[in-house]
Order: structure tokens, then C-alpha cells, then sequence
């Protein structure tokens, strides 16, 4: 299985996310770009977890149907294509870290996932079932952690 390469002009890999990002702030979704996407992907699909969530892994972001050809995505946008599902605040799109106060930093886990098919995610997927529909059709992927803290 080949490599994306993912990353943000935010932060680096294992770096601390500005509140910006987060959902106390302004709450914009970070920019990303990528490249390594295999030739014959049909989609891409983006996902945003935080498995240190009290509660479970905690879906931030879910995004179907990305352009294959795209090459990332612009702070506060939706990316080329894409079409942004409900996170685990029950709003559609980009919902930033909100760990617990006083908890250790979280790991927020950006995922792109080329497929080699179209995926089929319910409106409001948690995190455990984009997995699994992806792991039928993943031909490549690419991670990217951020840390979080209040």
C-alpha cells in the first residue's frame, strides 16, 4: 500500500493546534495539502478523530467524495469536491478540539484515505464506522496528529 503525504501550513506533525482551529475559538478547519494519491483512486475521504475523548473516539471531521486530482484545501473551507457529513457535535462539517479542561494535551488524528470506490457513510458516522467502510476500499492513506489542550 503506498503513502500520502499529509500536512498543514498550521501545524506540524505532533505539534500543538492554535486555538483558532478550535472549537472554543473561531473554530476554522485547519488548511491541508497532500500528494502521493495513487493514479486510480476514485475518492478521497477525509477523517478527524481524537481518540483520548472521554466518551470514545470523538469524530471531528468527516468529508466524502474528495477530488482525487485535489490537492488539499484552504483553512475554513470544505475540500475540492468533498462533501462535509455530521461530527460528534451533531453539526455538519468542521468541529475543532474541545477536550476536557485539565485533561493531558489530546491527539487529533487527520486521516486521507484514497479509495479505490466510492464510499457510503450514514449522514452522521462515528469514527469506528468510517473505518470500517474504508478498510474495504483504502489503497492508500496519510496521517497527520495535532495536540490540544485547555
Amino acid at each position: 500500500m503506498t503513502g500520502i503525504e499529509l500536512r498543514s501550513d498550521a501545524f506540524n506533525d505532533h505539534s500543538f493546534i492554535a486555538r483558532r482551529y478550535a472549537y472554543e475559538g473561531p473554530n476554522v478547519s485547519p488548511p491541508l495539502t497532500w500528494s502521493g494519491v495513487p493514479d486510480d483512486a476514485a475518492e478521497l475521504v477525509l477523517l478527524c478523530e481524537d481518540p483520548d475523548a472521554p466518551s470514545g473516539t470523538f469524530a471531528h471531521w468527516v468529508v466524502v467524495g474528495i477530488d482525487p486530482h485535489s490537492d488539499g484545501v484552504e483553512a475554513g473551507h470544505c475540500p475540492p469536491g468533498g462533501t462535509e457529513l455530521v461530527n460528534g457535535y451533531g453539526q455538519q462539517g468542521w468541529g475543532g478540539p474541545h477536550p476536557p479542561p485539565g485533561d493531558d494535551a489530546h491527539h487529533y488524528f487527520f486521516r486521507l484515505y484514497a479509495l479505490s470506490e466510492p464510499c457510503v457513510l450514514p449522514d452522521a458516522p462515528r469514527a469506528d464506522q468510517v473505518h470500517e467502510e474504508v478498510e474495504k476500499r483504502r489503497i492508500a492513506d496519510g496521517t497527520l496528529v495535532g495536540l490540544y489542550q485547555r
